[in-house]
């Protein structure tokens, strides 16, 4: 399906859950499987946790196309959760780091959709976290607003189901939002940080955790955070990326760390294809 008709049917998916303009509803989201029909396993409800309302017609736009199972582009999605969840079993990793080279080359989409894949699994939950602290912009590809998130948890000690927000979308919580933080790196590895990321890999063992993290060559984050997590996944742009950049940031990042990359073919003539 071209984007366009994924827009044409999300407007119809929006009418068709309230009508007129608008978001959708918490739970009246795409068709997420709950659980493996005749599973013990059940979807958590997300009783403590805000509640969101994704505005599908704006993420299909930014191009979070995992969130819809009308895309192609979400096989390979599903080829690089089903070769992540292989590696995690073998070594239990379920913290993954996605970051890019530079600015501009779909880490953050991929994130997205990476998460919205792993959602899709039966027997699973997924954590998305905005750790862009300087950008803090996963809410806005989603269309819905947040006044909390990750700097407020480390810097204002909220209570982190404050600033966990369900959009809607079973076995999938998101934390973003909140202003942005400009020297960043001191609480990427600041001992708060350390002891979050920690508490989220162990709390629940079925849940992967999913963390944006700014670019390697953005500033000093990205090499500050990469030892909090299990692997890291890093996204290239075709055309965009230069090879010396591609070169210079794997020396940086963990090699022992690296799962692997996502080669992001985003550009104005495809639009939405995605690769790796």
């Amino acid at each position: 399906m071209n984007l366009r008709k994924a827009l044409d049917k999300a407007k119809r998916e929006r009418d068709s859950h309230g009508g007129g303009k608008g978001p959708l509803s918490p739970g009246a989201s795409p068709s997420f499987p709950a659980a493996r029909p005749g599973s013990d396993w059940h979807a958590p409800v997300y009783s403590e946790s805000k509640t969101a309302a994704i505005d599908l017609e704006t993420a299909v736009s930014n191009h979070c196309v995992a969130l819809s199972a009308d895309f192609a582009e979400v096989d390979y999605y599903k080829v690089l959760r089903t070769q992540l969840r292989q590696i995690g079993r073998e070594k239990t990793w379920n913290t993954i780091m996605v970051t890019s080279v530079a600015p501009g080359e779909g880490k953050t989409v991929t994130a997205i959709n990476l998460a919205a894949t792993f959602a899709r699994e039966y027997n699973q939950t997924v954590l998305l976290v905005d750790a862009d602290l300087r950008r803090q912009s996963i809410h806005h590809y989603l269309g819905y607003p947040s006044s909390s998130g990750l700097r407020d948890y480390l810097e204002e000690r909220v209570p982190m189901n404050d600033i966990i927000t369900w959009p809607g979308i079973e076995k999938f919580t998101v934390i973003s939002g909140g202003q942005p933080v400009h020297e960043s790196a001191e609480l990427m590895g600041s001992p708060r940080m350390q002891t979050l990321v920690a508490e989220l890999k162990n709390r629940y063992a079925d849940r992967y955790v999913i963390f944006d993290v700014p670019p390697v060559m953005g500033g000093a984050d990205a090499l500050t955070f990469a030892p909090l997590v299990d692997c890291i996944i890093l996204v290239v742009g075709v055309g965009i990326t230069r090879r010396q950049d591609l070169t210079q940031a794997l020396e940086m990042l963990p090699q022992e760390k690296m799962a692997g990359f996502v080669l992001n073919q985003f550009n104005r003539a495809t639009a939405h294809r995605y690769g790796h």
